[in-house]
Formats: structure tokens, sequence, C-alpha cells
């Protein structure tokens, strides 16, 4: 990966909805180069999906910290967790938790249907989930 590479990830990041054509002129490459650098990423693993984040205004976001019982392999508790719907990111962390679940929903008792499903996997100890007020 290349700083080019670098360059259209970010402005992907801003608007994962951008032209090849604008991201073309703003890279300084073509619209051609730009199509093929991004199937590249994409079956390169760099770029893993492209995704709607709803606004706050339509929508509600949690933040779910688990931790996992020593017996259950976390990485097994994850796959499991990212299967429930509305579970839009995983991470394995180090610390007093073993895993953080992004969760996003139509409004706040859709996350929290899922924070529940959550809850049920086998393998979870604990939680403590926080609602997402605002994001910048």
């Amino acid at each position: 990966m290349d700083d080019k590479d670098k360059q259209i990830i970010q402005l992907l990041k801003k608007n994962g909805r951008a032209s090849y054509g604008n991201l073309g002129s703003k890279v300084g490459l073509s619209e051609g180069a730009i199509r093929k650098r991004i199937k590249t990423l994409t079956n390169s693993g760099v770029i893993r999906k492209f995704t709607v984040k709803i606004g706050e205004v339509e929508g509600a976001e949690a933040i779910t910290l688990l931790a996992t019982s020593p017996s259950s392999p976390t990485q097994e508790v994850s796959k499991r967790i990212k299967e429930i719907p509305n579970v839009e990111t995983i991470y394995e962390v180090t610390g007093e938790y073993d895993i953080v679940a992004v969760i996003t929903g139509m409004n706040v008792v859709e996350v929290n249907e899922c924070i529940e499903k959550i809850r049920k996997v086998n393998g979870i100890m604990k939680t403590n989930t926080m609602i997402v007020l605002r994001s910048r």
C-alpha cells in the first residue's frame, strides 16, 4: 500500500459514496486507476466493507464492553457475537474486558434487543454498555 492508496482510503472514510472520477481528481489518478486500486484494496482485505452509518437523528448506537469466561476462547465468542444482527464491529482487546462490540439500530429499543442477545451468548460473563450520544 502506497501513499495514493492511503489517500484513497482517507477520502472513502469521509465519503464512501465518492465517485471514482471524484477520487481520481483529488488524488491525481485516472478513474480507471482508482477503480483498479479500490478493487485491489478490497480483494486484499485492506478495505473490508462499505457500509451505511445511520445518523444520530435517525438511529442509535452503543458500545458494549464484554468480559468472557476464561474457559471460553475469546475468538469463538467474538465469532458468535458478530453473527447477531445489528452488531457492526467487534474488537478483541486487552484489559478488564475482552471484547468491544459496536452496535447500531434504528432506535434504542432495537439496540437493547441486540444487547440482550449478546448477554445470552455462551461464554459472556459481564457486560458494560454505553449509548453513544454524539459522534464526530
